[in-house]
C-alpha cells in the first residue's frame, strides 16, 4: 500500500475557480447598487416577494446540493450499487405534498418566517423554541459543509486548505450581506449551471476513456453495481427500496416542507401559483441530479473495479476518492479540474449562503423585532445585513472549529441531521391536528429531539469501536445526500459487517438512517397529541384561521357533520390564491388579549390600527378577523 498519492492544478485551473468567485460576487454587487439597492427587509430578506418560478426551483435545488453531497453519491453507488437510486422515489411524494399542503398554508399567512407559524398555531414560547432549535442546527451545520470538502480537496490536490476555505467564506458572506435574498437566489441559479457542467464533464471523459456508455454499463453490471428492487421490509437495512422511497420522503418534506431556507424561497415568489410551479420544476432538476452522482459512480467503477484507490492507499477516505478519480480522468486536459472544483464548491456557496440568509432571517423576524417593534424599517434593515455578516464570520469560526475536531467531525454533521425530524414533527402536529395545544407542542418537540440525540449518539457510538478494525473500504465518510436534514452518523460499516440480526436498544441503534427523520417526527406528533389530550385540547374557536390544513376533514368526509365538528376538523384554509392575488392581502394576528391589528411596513411606523373592542366568545368565533389594507411591503405584527 503507497502513500497517500497528490495531483496537481495547472494555473487554468485556478483561473477558472477564481472565475466562480468573481462572478459570484459580482451578482451579489449588482444587486446591492441596482434595483431597490436592499433598503428595506422585505427586498433584503424576501427579494420583495417578486421572484418567478425559475430562479425560485433552481436556487431551491442549489440550496441542498452541497459539497458534501456531489462527492458522496458517486462513492455511495461506486462501493454498493444503484440501490440508492430508488431515493429519486420519494422525490414524488416528497415535492407534492409540500406544493399542495406546506405552500398554500405559508404563502396564504404572508410569513417571513416559517416559524412565524408556530405563534400563530400555537404561542410564542414554540415559535422561539422551533427558531433556537433551527439556529443551532445550522450554525453547527454550515462551517463544516465548508470545511470538509476543503479538507478532501487539500488532501488530494494540495490545494491550499484555508485559501479555500477563506475565499469561500468572505466571497459568500460579502454578496448575501450585501445584496440580500434575490442576490442568493440568482448566484444558486449561476451555481447550479455550474455544478451540472463539472459533473457532466467527468461524466463524459471518464465514461469515453473507459470505452463509452455501453463499456461502463456491461463492467457494473459484471461487478454486480447494477441493483434490483429490494423490497425487504427490515427497517434495520441500510438501503431497500421502503426504507429509500417511503423513509425518503419524510426527508424530503423536513427538506422542502417546513426548512426556513426552502420556505423563506416559497414566499419570496410572487404568486402562490409560481411557488407551487417552482416545486413542481425541482421535480425533474432533482432526478437530474441522481442520475448524474449515480453516472458518476458506476464511470468510476468501470475505471477502477474492484481495485480502488482507497485500496490501494492512494487516499484515505471515499469523498477524496472521487476527488482523485476526477483528476486521473483529467490529468491530461487543464481546466476540467478546475471546472469540477468550481462545481464542487458551488454546491457549497450555495448551501451556506441559504443558511447565511435563513439565520439573518429568523433572528431579524423571531428574536429582535417582537422585542423592538417601534424599530425603523431603515435600522431593521442595517441590522438585518449586520446579521448575515456576523453569521458568515460565525460560519469561517465554525469551519475553524471543525478542523480541531478531527474524529468528531462526522458526529457535528450528525447533530444537524439529527434536528430536522422533530421540526418536521412541530410543524406537522401544528397543521393537521387542530387540537393540539402548545403545551403538548413543547413537550413534543423535547421529546422527538431526545429520541433524535439518543439514537443518533447511540448508534455513533455502538459503531465507533467497531470502526478501528473492519476494511478500509467500509470506513467511508458520510452517506451521499448529506444535507438539511439528512443525518450522517451512521457509517457505512453496517451495511458490510453486521450478520446477526440486533435485539433490544441495538435494534433501535440499527435503525437504517432514512427512517431517523420519520422516527423522530412521528414522535414528535404522538407525545404531543397525548399531552394536549392531557391538559385540554384547544376548540376551533381558539384556533388562528388558516393556520390548520383541513386534512382530517378530507379523510374522515364520512363522519356526520356534528361529529366533524367536535374533533375539530372542518377549519378552513385562508383565503384562496386568486384572491389573495388579485388584491393585498388583508389579515390581522390575534394577540394574546382577543385583540387583532397589523401595521405598514414603511420607513417610520405608521400608528396601530384601532383594536376591535371585546366581544364574547360566542361572536368571535364567527366573526372575521379584522382587516387592514396592506402594501406590497406589509409585514404584520402581532399585538402584544
Amino acid at each position: 500500500m503507497g502513500g497517500v498519492v497528490q495531483m496537481h492544478f495547472t494555473t487554468v485551473d485556478y483561473v477558472i475557480f477564481a472565475l466562480l468567485l468573481v462572478a459570484s460576487a459580482g451578482i451579489g454587487l449588482y444587486y446591492a447598487f441596482s434595483g431597490g439597492r436592499q433598503r428595506t427587509t422585505q427586498e433584503f430578506l424576501m427579494a420583495d416577494r417578486s421572484m418567478s418560478w425559475l430562479p425560485v426551483s433552481l436556487s431551491l435545488l442549489a440550496t441542498f446540493q452541497s459539497a458534501v453531497a456531489i462527492l458522496g453519491a458517486p462513492s455511495e453507488v461506486y462501493t454498493f450499487g444503484t440501490q440508492y437510486w430508488f431515493l429519486g422515489c420519494s422525490y414524488f411524494l416528497g415535492l407534492l405534498i409540500p406544493a399542495h399542503v406546506f405552500i398554500p398554508v405559508f404563502y396564504r399567512l404572508r410569513l417571513s418566517s416559517a416559524y412565524e407559524y408556530l405563534e400563530l398555531r400555537f404561542n410564542k414560547t414554540v415559535r422561539i423554541c422551533g427558531t433556537v432549535t433551527f439556529i443551532f442546527q445550522m450554525v453547527i451545520y454550515m462551517g463544516v459543509v465548508l470545511y470538509a470538502p476543503a479538507l478532501a480537496l487539500n488532501a488530494v490536490t494540495g490545494f491550499d486548505l484555508w485559501g479555500a476555505v477563506l475565499a469561500m467564506g468572505l466571497v459568500c458572506t460579502l454578496y448575501t450581506a450585501l445584496g440580500g435574498l434575490k442576490a442568493v437566489m440568482w448566484t444558486d441559479v449561476f451555481q447550479t449551471v455550474v455544478m451540472f457542467a463539472g459533473q457532466l464533464a467527468v461524466i463524459i471523459v471518464g465514461a469515453h476513456q473507459a470505452g463509452g456508455i455501453a463499456e461502463v454499463w456491461r463492467k457494473a453490471v459484471n461487478g454486480s453495481r447494477i441493483a434490483g428492487l429490494d423490497l425487504n421490509p427490515d427497517p434495520l437495512e441500510r438501503h431497500t427500496f421502503w426504507t429509500l422511497g417511503v423513509g425518503g420522503v419524510f426527508l424530503m418534506l423536513a427538506l422542502y416542507g417546513v426548512n426556513q431556507a426552502q420556505v423563506q424561497r416559497y414566499l419570496s415568489s410572487r404568486t402562490e401559483k409560481e411557488a407551487i410551479m417552482s416545486c413542481y420544476v425541482v421535480f425533474p432538476c432533482q432526478q437530474i441530479v441522481l442520475c448524474l452522482g449515480c453516472l458518476m459512480g458506476l464511470v468510476m467503477f468501470a475505471r477502477y473495479g474492484e481495485d480502488s484507490p482507497l485500496d490501494k492507499g492512494y487516499v484515505k477516505t471515499n469523498d477524496q476518492m472521487v476527488l482523485y478519480f476526477v483528476m486521473d480522468v483529467f490529468k491530461d486536459l487543464p481546466g476540467l479540474a478546475g471546472l469540477f472544483v468550481a462545481c464542487l464548491f458551488s454546491g457549497a456557496l450555495s448551501t451556506i449562503s441559504s443558511a447565511f440568509n435563513s439565520l439573518a432571517t429568523v433572528t431579524m423576524e423571531d428574536l429582535i423585532k417582537p422585542h423592538f417593534p417601534n424599530m425603523t424599517e431603515s435600522k431593521a434593515t442595517l441590522l438585518s445585513k449586520g446579521l448575515a455578516l456576523a453569521y458568515g464570520l460565525i460560519c469561517l469560526a465554525m469551519a475553524y472549529l471543525a478542523s480541531i475536531m478531527g474524529s468528531v467531525l462526522q458526529a457535528a454533521l450528525s447533530i444537524f441531521g439529527m434536528v430536522g425530524g422533530p421540526l418536521l414533527g412541530l410543524f406537522c402536529l401544528g397543521m393537521f391536528f387542530p387540537w393540539a395545544n402548545s403545551i403538548g407542542a413543547l413537550v413534543g418537540l423535547a421529546a422527538g429531539l431526545a429520541m433524535a440525540f439518543w439514537i443518533g449518539i447511540g448508534s455513533f457510538v455502538m459503531r465507533m469501536p467497531v470502526s478501528s478494525t473492519v476494511s478500509p473500504l467500509s470506513t467511508v465518510t458520510p452517506p451521499p445526500f448529506v444535507n438539511m436534514t439528512t443525518t450522517v452518523m451512521t457509517s457505512l460499516v453496517n451495511a458490510t459487517t453486521a450478520k446477526t440480526r440486533p435485539t433490544g436498544v441495538d435494534a433501535l441503534y440499527s435503525l437504517s438512517y432514512m427512517w431517523y427523520s420519520a422516527h423522530n417526527s412521528f414522535t414528535v406528533v404522538v407525545v404531543g397529541l397525548l399531552v394536549s389530550l392531557l391538559t385540554g385540547p384547544m376548540k376551533e374557536k381558539q384556533l388562528t384561521p388558516g393556520t390548520v390544513y383541513p386534512v382530517l376533514g378530507n379523510l374522515l368526509f364520512f363522519l356526520p357533520q356534528r361529529y366533524k365538528e367536535k374533533l375539530c376538523c372542518i377549519t378552513p384554509l385562508a383565503q384562496k390564491s386568486s384572491e389573495i392575488n388579485a388584491q393585498p392581502y388583508e389579515r390581522a394576528k390575534k394577540g394574546a388579549n382577543g385583540a387583532a391589528y397589523c401595521k405598514e411596513d414603511t420607513v417610520t411606523e405608521d400608528k396601530e390600527m384601532e383594536s376591535d373592542s371585546v366581544q364574547t366568545e360566542d361572536e368571535e368565533s364567527r366573526a372575521a378577523l379584522p382587516s387592514c389594507k396592506l402594501t406590497a411591503h406589509c409585514v404584520e405584527e402581532t399585538a402584544l
